[in-house]
């Protein structure tokens, strides 16, 4: 494992050979130890660099012999159009076979094919030549090798940093989740999230309509609870006129009497007893009549032609007391939903922060790569280079190297800082920019270094403490 190899690693290039090491139960770490030079020298161990690249004929390239820094930035610099971005083209046709190939690979003007030359830490050798460019690998031990054995420990990504830089956001968090082994986990936490936002997102329009149609309604407090009935006032109403015809049959029957008395009054003499009788009869109906009172059903009849009316309000309140118990119900809903996505959102920010991610800062939220709180397109152009760096770096370790064009978009200070940061990581960066300051650790000019007899170039000088 990558501990075991770190160790490893570090008792060879220490010449710290123990044979006790092979019965040792105890702690390892206990075992030996380590400064930090010796585990500095065990990483570059660790991950493949270029100790060396020779190229001819390349594009604008007539000569050119490289001898990069094994951590920290290599900067080739230059004019426009003299040659640098072809000296890079050739280390990625070296190592990423014929799909890098340039279209016009030989340069103009040569009658001879272009040839290619690069030298690894791991001991392999590569190299172009020929009419057709055939490759030649031969690895540490001397044997014959392909394409095949390059692609085994050098990453794509390393060899085309742009196809990573120019990829959505979407692509860089997912390739960021991948490296960290949480794609699946993360994915399944977002779609749970977006289920959630969405039903919440629902719920709340339908809240904000029920909510906004009752208190669009009228209200009538003096209406009653439920609808009122018709038919029991009719029924009232004929009871009442039941009650008046009697009361008339009476008054008509008092009539009658009345004219029997006179009747005979005028038979008095002949008829006198009968007619004290009738008088006496007279008198006990006439007092009868007059206790009797006729009731009125003028409220009965507005009740009657009110019916419908009382009962629109009755059914007003009904539907606006509806209306308001639905909008708190999904209130209740829309809040639930609302503590269900933040449990959601704080569960994936945990496993985010549980993560070995490869760059302090770095992280995913809502399917986007994020450093620093930025997304990407709010990144700085240095910061963007250092995250691609970062990430292209730990989708394959042994690969301890990058290539980076055109990296006149740092100022000096932010370059410092960058190459300073790649050579704490112990990352091998080699890189065009066009300049022709201190600063470059070589200069092309018209195909050719510049100064072919400087010594070895080495990484840019990080800022003084």
């Amino acid at each position: 494992d990558m501990d075991g190899r770190l160790y490893w690693a570090i008792l060879r290039s220490t010449g710290r050979w123990a044979d006790s090491l092979y019965n040792y139960d105890g702690d390892l770490d206990m075992a030996i130890h380590i400064n930090p030079m010796d585990e500095r020298a065990a990483m570059d161990e660790l991950t493949d660099k270029i100790t060396q690249f020779e190229a001819e004929n390349v594009k604008r390239i007539k000569a050119l012999t490289l001898t990069p820094a094994p951590a920290g930035l290599t900067v080739i610099g230059g004019r426009n159009n003299q040659g640098k971005t072809s000296g890079l083209d050739a280390i990625v046709w070296a190592l990423g076979g014929d799909r890098y190939r340039p279209s016009q690979a030989q340069r103009e003007g040569s009658v001879l094919p272009p040839r290619l030359r690069l030298e690894l830490s791991n001991g392999i050798i590569v190299e172009r030549s020929g009419k057709n460019s055939d490759l030649k690998v031969t690895d540490a031990s001397g044997r014959k090798a392909g394409q095949q054995l390059l692609n085994s420990f050098v990453e794509q990504l390393a060899l085309d940093m742009p196809r990573f830089m120019q990829s959505t956001s979407k692509e860089k968090a997912t390739t960021l989740l991948r490296i960290i082994g949480l794609e699946e986990q993360v994915e399944k936490l977002e779609r749970q999230e977006k289920e959630l936002y969405n039903q919440r997102h629902a719920i709340g329009q339908i809240a904000d309509q029920k909510a906004k149609y009752a208190k669009e309604l009228p209200s009538y407090p003096e209406a009653p609870a439920e609808p009122i009935s018709a038919y029991d006032l009719i029924q009232r109403q004929q009871d009442i006129l039941a009650r008046n015809g009697e009361n008339q049959r009476k008054r008509e029957r008092a009539a009658q009497l009345e004219q029997e008395k006179q009747s005979l009054f005028r038979q008095l003499e002949e008829l006198s007893a009968k007619y004290t009788a009738v008088c006496a009869d007279c008198e006990t109906a006439q007092k009868s009549a007059l206790d009797l009172v006729d009731e009125s059903t003028e409220e009965l009849e507005a009740s009657i032609r009110d019916t419908e009316a009382i009962n629109a309000k009755v059914r007003t309140n009904q539907d606006k007391a509806r209306a308001e118990a639905e909008a708190k119900e999904c209130g209740d809903q829309y809040a639930g939903l609302t503590a269900q996505l933040e449990a959601v959102r704080q569960q994936k920010t945990d496993l985010l922060q549980g993560a070995k991610l490869p760059l302090p800062g770095l992280s995913v939220e809502d399917g986007e790569l994020i450093y620093k709180g930025k997304p990407w397109d709010c990144m700085s152009g240095s910061d963007q280079l250092k995250v691609s760096t970062a990430i292209v770096r730990a989708l394959k370790p042994d690969c301890g190297f990058v290539l980076l064009d055109k990296l006149e978009q740092m100022d000096l200070e932010t370059l410092r800082e960058f190459s300073a940061w790649m050579e704490a990581e112990g990352l091998q960066g080699i890189a065009t920019r066009v300049s022709t300051g201190g600063e470059c650790s070589i200069i092309i000019e018209d195909g050719y270094a510049k100064d072919t007899a400087a010594p070895a170039p080495t990484p840019v000088a990080a800022p003084a403490p």
